[in-house]
């Protein structure tokens, strides 16, 4: 594809076959030998409504990964699962195995909320990458949940992008019903790297109302080479991880989960040139994260005014990084000694910094279900809150400017009442109240607001529901995009004074950021119309059709945008966290899959447009026009089953002045998976099977050699990979 416009006429023929053809969501049931005759399990959901519902009825859109996906991707990184989501994108970097999800064009600071087991995963820097990332081994992923727009603002705050919900693997993962233990343990290796990882699960149940389930994982990335067959540097990285959780059931209907998570990721980043002697800036990083929390259940059928579910955990990131490398002409011996490499701007090899993030939260809500007037309700109320505490180091360089530390406490609480007549008509009228405070730097803010959700859906005729919805989202500001205060360092210690400014904070460089106390929060305002799809039976025996059509417009009050300004020579003086009037995101997304048992074929895709409404420019998150394909089939009484998956991403040229667009591209990947028996998994898999050159995201800069090959750039993507897996279970 050229362009945006070839990816639109593609995205308008696929939708067509797809609408006619095929429908359903992107789960194809299991691959082994006992799901010969059964129909595909439609996937629960709680994210969309806070209630237990099939992914397929949700009035929204929700998209929804489970393990037998998961197996037959073979994911090296979380963006490898996410390909086929409609409305998403991921932002990730060779030099850094963390993720930034992006939906519908939003992504940064909170705008889209990351939660792994109910944890709200908060970790930020600001530098020349993505505001806003988090790190989790795919390793330990049992389940994906994603939500696309602030229809899903009852889950939490901020979330005016949607949410991407993480579920880790359980008890129920490893050990089959009826037995009392089992253990799954994996294998996999890869090509283009190398690659390896092993991992080893186990569950334990030791009476029938405590389960026992522990595991981890070690993983390794070798430098990778891209699809032109140049090796990119510091794409390597180490993973362990370690999970551990205890449920204990202490009586009818109640239920207690204890949790703890440990990773650790080794890496380099930092992406030097080739040239003898020359590089930028490249940190040896030691990142840990930590996530424990303790979440009670109570569900019985016989009491309809009572369904609880609360949580509460802590999460940590910690950065620990030593700068290894610099520009060898960067020399500064006035601040880091004869002989060592270095700048004001990132310190001198030798020195350290960190990025330590921790947040507490909880989660409680309440479903009470009675019937009146005619209609079945159930009405959820609930609440919830965190505070996040930053503390950045860095011992000469400029770190602690650009992500300062302080403290800011985000909560909510929330109403939200569903009725149905019949099962064909169902309303879902919700509000949420969102309150913030955050300080840092001498600067305080908060604010509050109420944000309202409605939506109507009805089912004329069975397996086809429209619906439309109305729904606010309420993101409060950044501790970085508020507080943020003090000088750009200048590039040398010796750099012209001429070219500096002074501050007003009393520090010189070669430009001031300023803090923003009346920043106000962001307002989401999605217009969106849907309509469901699920019929079986569909032409052949067993053959199920299930599809989710999505049309949307989010109007963001207030959007949040770092300004120049006080230009005094070509350049700005100032840069500032500032509201623009109003940005406007607005798309089609398409999500279909049509499974005959013996064969499935589905369609993926997303289009989308969006502008600051101020400038007419586009924004820079928006993404491009994308169309995914998948095609399998199964044999020998489904124990072998074969998949390709082609993505056709387009390129979007429609950004500020002063960026470099992404490459569009063709990506394939295969899949053949091999099961003898319902406890053995044999895969292989070759991914951008063409060995296709691109940079998936934009960049700042106007050419190649003029972007900043530090952690501005951004890295070519693998090029074609093989890989290899074995699973197996124990059981008894």
């Amino acid at each position: 594809m050229a362009g945006r416009t070839s990816a639109g006429a593609l995205l308008s023929g696929a939708s067509t076959i797809a609408l006619i053809v095929t429908a359903g969501l992107v789960t194809t049931g299991s691959v082994g030998p006992a799901a010969a005759q059964t129909q595909s399990l439609d996937p629960i959901t709680v994210v969309a409504s806070k209630t237990e519902e099939r992914a397929i009825d949700a009035l929204a859109a929700v998209s929804t990964l489970r393990q037998e996906e998961i197996d037959r991707i073979l994911p090296k990184r979380l963006s490898d699962l996410l390909i086929a989501v409609p409305g998403v994108t991921v932002q990730d970097r060779g030099d850094d195995p963390s993720t930034a999800i992006n939906i519908r064009g939003l992504q940064d600071f909170g705008r889209v909320a990351v939660v792994v087991d109910g944890a709200r995963q908060n970790y930020q820097r600001s530098g020349h990458g993505a505001n806003g990332s988090f790190y989790l081994d795919p390793e330990l992923i049992g389940g994906v949940d994603i939500v696309r727009g602030p229809t899903a603002n009852i889950y939490g705050s901020g979330a005016i992008g949607g949410v991407a919900a993480f579920r880790t693997k359980d008890f129920a993962d490893v050990v089959r019903p009826g037995q009392t233990w089992g253990i799954e343990t994996h294998t996999q290796g890869g090509l283009n790297g190398p690659s390896g990882l092993a991992s080893a699960f186990g569950g334990y149940q030791p009476s029938p109302n405590v389960d026992v389930f522990a595991g981890g994982s070690f993983k390794s990335q070798g430098n990778y080479d891209d699809g032109n067959g140049d090796e990119v540097l510091n794409s390597w990285n180490r993973t362990g991880s370690a999970i551990a959780k205890v449920t204990v059931r202490p009586a009818d209907g109640h239920e207690v989960k204890l949790s703890g998570i440990f990773q650790n990721f080794r890496y380099d980043a930092g992406q030097p040139t080739r040239a003898a002697g020359t590089g930028t800036s490249v940190y040896a990083t030691d990142l840990t994260n930590i996530t424990t929390g303790l979440r009670w259940r109570f569900q019985r059928p016989d009491q309809r005014l009572i369904d609880w579910d609360a949580n509460v955990y802590w999460n940590r990131t910690d950065s620990q990084q030593v700068k290894t490398l610099h520009t060898a002409s960067s020399a500064n011996a006035s601040l880091c000694g004869t002989g060592v490499a270095g700048n004001p701007i990132s310190g001198c090899v030798g020195d350290e910094r960190s990025y330590v993030l921790d947040t507490v939260g909880f989660d409680a809500n309440n479903t009470s279900r009675f019937d009146a007037l005619g209609l079945a309700h159930a009405i959820t109320i609930g609440g919830d809150a965190f505070r996040d505490e930053v503390d950045t180091t860095d011992q000469t360089g400029n770190s602690n400017i650009t992500t300062p530390g302080g403290d800011r406490t985000v909560g909510g609480a929330f109403v939200q009442l569903k009725s149905t007549y019949d099962e064909w008509v169902e309303v879902i009228a919700a509000a949420r109240y969102d309150s913030y405070e955050l300080n840092g730097l001498g600067t305080s803010t908060s604010g509050d607001r109420v944000s309202p959700k409605i939506t109507l859906g009805i089912t004329p005729i069975t397996g086809f529901t429209p619906y439309a919805t109305y729904a606010e989202g309420y993101r409060a500001p950044a501790l970085t995009e508020t507080v943020i205060a003090g000088a750009h360092a200048a590039p040398s210690a010796g750099f012209p004074s001429f070219l500096l400014f002074d501050c007003p904070d009393g520090t010189t460089g070669m430009f001031c950021f300023i803090p923003n106390p009346n920043l106000r929060p962001e307002i989401g305002k999605t217009k969106e119309i849907g309509v469901n799809l699920k019929y079986d039976d569909v032409f052949l025996p067993g053959a199920t059709f299930r599809g989710k059509v999505n049309v949307f417009r989010n109007d963001v009050d207030d959007y949040i945008e770092l300004v120049g300004f006080g230009p005094v020579r070509a350049d700005n003086q100032f840069y500032q966290y500032q509201n623009i009037a109003q940005a406007r995101i607005e798309g089609v997304e398409l999500e279909t899959m049509y499974d005959a048992g013996r064969w499935f074929v589905g369609i993926a895709a997303q289009h989308q447009r969006g502008e600051n409404r101020e400038t007419g420019e586009g924004l820079i998150n928006v993404q491009p026009d994308k169309v995914v394909t998948t095609i399998g089939a199964r044999f020998l009484d489904r124990k072998i089953t074969t998949m390709v998956r082609w993505a056709a991403v387009g390129s979007n040229d429609d950004l500020p002045s002063g960026y470099l667009p992404a490459d569009s591209y063709n990506l394939v990947n295969v899949y053949l998976g091999y099961q003898p028996t319902e406890d053995v998994l044999m895969s292989f898999a070759i991914d951008n099977l063409l060995n296709e050159y691109y940079r998936p995201y934009p960049i700042a800069g106007t050419s190649l050699d003029t972007a900043q090959k530090d952690l501005l750039w951004s890295a070519p993507a693998p090029g074609m990979t093989f890989k290899g897996s074995m699973k197996i279970k124990f059981g008894s």
